[in-house]
């Protein structure tokens, strides 16, 4: 039995939507364990046994601790490759890797710098400065996944959901906490309410107990 633990709303959420994935396809069950980053839990000593770093997600297997997202997912894929995560040709998977791995190195820290300025840099000037330039990153990073949806067939790697559309709804989620309005990019968020409605991430998102627009005008 898998068992994963996640933060709602976080980037874990991917593999969590997988996971819902690859039990639709196969009956394989899993587990799930709810870690309150906002209350400190990624922080205590049983967390940190699994995971030094404090970090979600956690995928354990058979008392194994697996971090990482790009490295769970990977797993993932290829313990249950009938659930067609990731193409199976091996260029299509490497360039479906290679934009996975873009949204997580790049995309994802560049919402930290949003989210964590005091990471950063220090003092309340300086932090707003590298607020104010991450968001306008974040939103040319948006842009770019808007493009790629309008070769969505249908979705982002084509006739199967994935990893990487999984981690478009979590960033446009993520936009609106950073003040970015997803109206103002309506393909995109045509896509991701699209994303929402599929049966497996439906479930992921009710158990997380998280909604799909997180935008409040200033």
């Amino acid at each position: 039995m898998l068992k994963l633990y996640y933060g709602p709303g976080a980037c874990s959420f991917v593999p969590h939507a997988a996971l819902e994935v690859v039990k639709a396809a196969t009956g394989a069950e899993f587990e799930t364990q709810s870690v309150k980053l906002h209350k400190g839990e990624q922080h205590t000593p049983e967390y940190l046994a699994l995971n030094p770093l404090g970090l979600v997600p956690v995928l354990v297997e058979d008392g194994k601790p697996l971090t990482q997202i790009v490295a769970i997912c990977d797993f993932l894929d290829r313990r249950f490759p009938q659930a067609g995560l990731l193409p199976v040709d091996p260029w299509q998977r490497a360039q479906a890797l290679s934009t996975f791995v873009w949204m997580n190195n790049t995309v994802h820290p560049t919402f930290t710098h949003v989210f964590r300025p005091a990471a950063f840099a220090a003092g309340d000037d300086a932090q707003a400065d590298v607020r104010t330039q991450a968001v306008t990153k974040f939103r040319e990073h948006l842009e770019r996944i808007q493009a790629m949806t309008a070769h969505a067939a249908p979705w982002l790697l084509g006739d199967k959901p994935s990893f990487v559309d999984f981690y478009a709804l979590v960033f446009l989620r993520w936009g609106g906490l950073a003040g970015i309005d997803p109206a103002t990019l309506p393909a995109y968020q045509a896509f991701v309410e699209r994303v929402a409605a599929h049966p497996a991430v439906a479930a992921a998102m009710a158990r997380e107990g998280i909604r799909l627009d997180t935008y409040k005008p200033r």
